[in-house]
């Protein structure tokens, strides 16, 4: 079984590079046409999904929409493949969340240290969740979907916490190879035991 991962296409505030977490930003026209030309290469590439699973935020699922084109299969959308929270910090900007001797500084360089603003949810919270989504949703599928293609849209640091699960990374190694790009796809093989890059 073939699972497919996507962050989400360009909304303005990536552009900004404002952190976005649980407040619900829309794609632009750039992020649109992203996720629009992926679904295009997809189609091309004859490659169809027997599932669909987004966050249920709306730059997520409307890339899901665009991915998915004219195949009708119903997009499941799932609060807890929904972005990692920044609690009452949401929509800072990237410098002026960097500069400050806050522990929140060490989100990207050293995440074993970062603390998240007020209300906001930690890595090794978040890689339980997606831990658990993992085990309890996608995994089961291999029994009917052995030799299908799964897809799973979500968010940045999202699934760099759902990977770290699939390649067996710790906190200290969370964003494994780097935060993933707009509408960047990563695909991911489950023999039914183990999971292993492609």
């Amino acid at each position: 079984m073939e699972l497919y991962i996507v962050r989400h296409g360009e909304t303005d505030w990536n552009k900004l590079k404002k952190f976005q977490g649980n407040i619900d930003i829309e794609l632009n026209e750039i992020g649109r046409e992203l996720a629009g030309k992926l679904g295009v290469r997809l189609e091309q590439e004859n490659i169809h999904f027997e599932k669909i699973y987004s966050s249920p935020l709306s730059r997520a699922y409307e890339t899901a929409c665009l991915i998915r084109g004219h195949q009708n299969i119903q997009i499941i959308r799932d609060d807890r493949i929904k972005e990692i929270s920044f609690g009452g910090m949401e929509g800072l900007f990237y410098d002026d969340w960097m500069n400050t001797d806050d522990p929140r500084k060490y989100f990207f360089s050293k995440p074993e240290s970062y603390v998240p603003p007020a209300g906001g949810e930690t890595f090794p919270a978040l890689m339980e969740r997606t831990k658990a989504f993992v085990q309890a949703e996608i995994e089961p599928l291999y029994k009917e979907y052995k030799d299908k293609k799964i897809l799973l849209v979500a968010h940045g640091a999202l699934i760099a916490g759902l990977t770290c699960y699939l390649e067996g990374r710790g906190v200290a190694e969370y964003w494994g190879k780097g935060l993933k790009g707009n509408c960047e796809e990563t695909v991911y093989i489950y023999d039914g035991k183990s999971w292993k890059l492609k």
